[in-house]
């Protein structure tokens, strides 16, 4: 991992030694969505400014996001096609990021990274079509059988449901009609995921590519990216890149060929959760509301406005022009009999290094976590990572040496998902956290089917009545009856997985579940209703802090002695319990 300090520190991605200066040099700032928001802007101008009063030849360009946020604003030398990444920069950096220019020279650090999917972020200039195609970008279509790669790769589609790919591109090529549509999903509506955004940002280009593949092998000659309008950064880039495409002739008339034409269209989102499914986009991108429908038919016969269409994400494209280039064989050799390839993670939640990871398939999450992620931050201890979003499971301490695999993910009551991984530490309740993202689901129903409709607002109701301290003996039975019959009778993926988060957290946290119905107690003293806190007499120095931050003075005692919480004052705010150091209110 790059490492990180106070000042701008010097790494490399590739070979882990020192380098000196050749001709082929550059200077790339990270301007993703999370670089800008570190200050990059800031960065890249003055950088600019002051290379060009040195009047030589260093050509300063912006760059996606290489995957550590939590590193940037990140500024990196390219030199001869090795790259040295300096981290948390600021412009009292630039200086010293100049001279290095002239003479390499810091810590120098091999990641051993594998990156497929995010290859080329933070790595080329996503607003150049020139660097994409200097990595071998737009490779020809008809010298390769892209379905046959595909079988051999076994890749599986990485929105969600894990559908192996190359049968649906399969069954549009066998498809009949004159128009077929080929169709990217980019709306990532999960919490804490950001996956799509940082490749549409970093690499719009292969995005593209991929679904040029797609449709010189199915015969498609019309193609769309659905994106959310909330990714302003992504929509500007694939919008620069479609017509530097179309300029290069790989996109629009003839492409393919006399009479065979492909042309890319960008929609947006407006933020509906449920257009994550196939056939609610579909409805979408027709101008309707987003709601499911029953398959089948499914979308390879019956898609975009009854044209066969074929629908996968981003991360799915990016795997392709990787397969398109190396052959899936060379794909197939990463990853687990039953998974293959890589993986895309976007880390979040109580972690130390927030981000994105790209892990082999196989690798477990604890190295994900801890290996890659660092840790649970603030030194606390790990208690759960919810993965696959709201559609996804809350997996224990105890299972962290499960694999990232679709099988063993789904194993343990979780999904591999589209790629949030939001990590808890101990500081959570995980009666809350089922009520948190069954709160989401419930509001994100598109309402079309009684069992994903009225379903998720009953179950809502008993979880926000535990939660409150209103909690029935039953209540446990109820949440878990009524979630299998949600998963049986709802229509699309949103309601079958709705109840996931819940009956994960039933399964591997019972006793908190207990706790609230019959002991009126939330260990976490998240819930407030049930939150009685109490001063550790063994733990607490007497540092009068939390007597000090109480709004209400529920908090007394003597300085350089154990004080003691007035639970009959107390609001239950919590406020105390974040600033004592010494971890002593419980």
């Amino acid at each position: 991992m790059l490492h990180s300090k106070k000042r701008a520190v010097v790494t490399n991605f590739i070979n882990g030694y020192r380098r000196t200066l050749k001709k082929k040099m550059r200077i790339l700032v990270g301007y993703g969505s999370c670089g800008k928001a570190a200050s990059a802007d800031k960065v890249y101008s003055v950088l600019l400014q002051k290379a060009k009063k040195l009047n030589n030849d260093i050509k300063i360009e912006i760059t996606g996001c290489v995957g550590t946020c939590y590193l940037e604003p990140i500024v990196t030398i390219e030199n001869d096609g090795h790259f040295f990444d300096y981290v948390k920069v600021t412009v009292d950096d630039i200086d010293k990021i100049l001279n290095d220019v002239k003479n390499l020279d810091g810590n120098i650090i091999d990641s051993n990274a594998v990156r497929i999917a995010l290859k080329n972020c933070g790595r080329i200039n996503p607003e150049n079509i020139d660097d994409y195609l200097t990595n071998g970008g737009y490779k020809d279509p008809s010298i390769i059988d892209i379905i046959n790669e595909l079988k051999i790769a076994q890749l599986k589609g990485r929105g969600g449901a894990g559908f192996l790919t190359h049968i649906k591109w399969q069954a549009l090529k066998n498809a009949s009609g004159k128009n077929k549509v080929i169709i990217c999903n980019a709306d990532e509506g999960d919490p804490g995921a950001f996956m799509d955004r940082a490749i549409l940002e970093g690499d719009p280009h292969a995005v593209l590519d991929g679904m040029r593949q797609a449709a010189y092998a199915t015969g498609a000659n019309i193609g769309f990216i659905y994106v959310r309008a909330e990714y302003p950064l992504a929509i500007k880039r694939l919008q620069i890149a479609i017509e530097q495409a179309i300029k290069k002739g790989f996109l629009g008339k003839n492409v393919f060929g006399k009479g065979r034409h492909f042309n890319v269209e960008i929609r947006q989102g407006a933020g509906a959760f449920v257009c994550g499914e196939e056939t609610a986009l579909i409805s979408s991108l027709e101008g309707k509301r987003g709601n499911p429908k029953l398959k089948p038919p499914f979308p390879t016969d019956k898609g975009f406005f009854n044209y066969p269409s074929l629908i996968n994400n981003v991360e799915t494209f990016a795997n392709v022009v990787y397969i398109a280039k190396f052959g899936g064989s060379e794909f197939s050799k990463l990853g687990t009999e039953n998974s293959k390839g890589t993986k895309v993670f976007a880390l979040a939640g109580a972690i130390k290094n927030g981000g994105l990871v790209e892990v082999k398939m196989g690798d477990t999450l604890k190295s994900v976590i801890y290996d890659l992620g660092g840790g649970v931050a603030n030194e606390k201890e790990f208690k759960a990572v919810q993965i696959g979003g709201p559609s996804g499971g809350c997996i224990p301490a105890s299972l962290l040496d499960t694999k990232i695999d679709y099988s063993e993910l789904a194993a343990t009551g979780a999904i591999m998902g589209s790629g949030g991984m939001v990590v808890m530490d101990e500081s959570s309740c995980m009666v809350d956290v089922a009520r948190f993202f069954l709160d989401f689901t419930a509001e994100e129903s598109c309402g079309k089917c009684p069992s994903c409709r009225i379903g998720t607002k009953r179950m809502l109701e008993i979880l926000e009545r535990i939660t409150g301290g209103r909690g029935q003996d039953g209540d446990i039975e109820k949440l878990e009856n009524l979630g299998e019959d949600i998963k049986a009778g709802a229509l699309c993926g949103l309601g079958q997985t709705a109840p996931n988060p819940v009956l994960s957290a039933i399964r591997h946290f019972r006793q908190e579940f207990i706790d609230h119905i019959q002991n009126k107690k939330c260990v976490a003293a998240v819930c407030k209703k049930l939150a009685d806190l109490t001063i550790s007499q063994t733990l607490c120095t007497g540092c009068s802090l939390c007597a000090i931050k109480c709004p209400v003075k529920a908090i007394s005692g003597e300085r350089g002695k154990p004080f003691v919480i007035n639970n009959t004052l107390c609001t239950k705010c919590s406020i105390c319990k974040s600033l004592c150091r010494r971890g002593a209110i419980l």
